[in-house]
């Protein structure tokens, strides 16, 4: 579905009865969505939403978002684990809808076109990366742009996965989180401590891995507000 009826001109890949809504952009965590925020006072025309880690939680706040809304367009963007070896850390990947608007700003701004895969667990393990990379020939696996984009479709909202990878194909994470999450994937503490009083010597990777998480959404952030601008 295109973004505005034929009749009306197109601008920039918006028609004019779209070009005053808001894009609406879809991070599944606060830390992920946090140097982006610092964007929005340059008066992007933009609403962030934290939809929560993995399908379920992103169906329930995509939904009330478009809802409240009413966007022009939407992007789901965060952190995302390569199974592309030739994928490097920081690096923006995208897919994007045929009628997605400027969608050929997202490549010339830098960002690298790749398919995703949508899980519904979190891959810890190069081994895994392997599997799947060989399973499904996706670049790039996350949790919630699957089904975001899923119903954006059904909903004739043109839409676009923007992310920036956090972990590339050849390195495992310093602990597996799936162990340490709750139902709703956000983690538990105690659970945390446990692995760490266990395995004390997982602390300085996971506190390297953490700063490199901070970076990442740095790089994201930047790329999301050369865009919007």
């Amino acid at each position: 579905m295109a973004a505005g009826p034929r009749h009306l001109p197109m601008i920039n890949g918006m028609s004019d009865e779209n070009r005053n809504l808001p894009w609406l952009i879809c991070f599944a965590v606060s830390q992920e969505a946090k140097p982006f925020r610092a964007w929005l006072k340059k008066g992007f025309p933009a609403r962030v939403i934290r939809t929560g880690i993995g399908p379920h939680n992103a169906r329930t706040a995509c939904l009330a978002g478009l809802s409240r809304f009413q966007p022009a367009a939407v992007l789901t963007c965060g952190w995302a684990g390569a199974l592309n070896p030739a994928l490097g850390f920081g690096t923006v990947v995208f897919q994007a809808d045929p009628t997605f608007p400027r969608a050929g700003d997202l490549k010339n701004l830098g960002a690298a076109p790749a398919a995703f895969h949508g899980s519904d667990r979190i891959i810890a393990t190069a081994a895994e990366k392997e599997r799947l990379r060989r399973e499904t020939g996706a670049d790039a696996v996350e949790m919630e742009s699957q089904i975001i984009r899923d119903i954006c479709r059904q909903r004739g909202v043109p839409s676009a996965t923007v992310r920036v990878i956090s972990d590339t194909a050849q390195e495992n994470l310093p602990i597996d989180f799936n162990a340490i999450a709750r139902p709703d994937y956000s983690i538990s503490y105690f659970k945390l401590a446990a692995v760490l009083g266990r395995s004390p010597g997982k602390l300085p990777a996971l506190l390297a891995f953490n700063r490199r998480l901070r970076q990442a959404a740095e790089i994201l952030a930047g790329f999301l507000g050369r865009f919007l601008a």
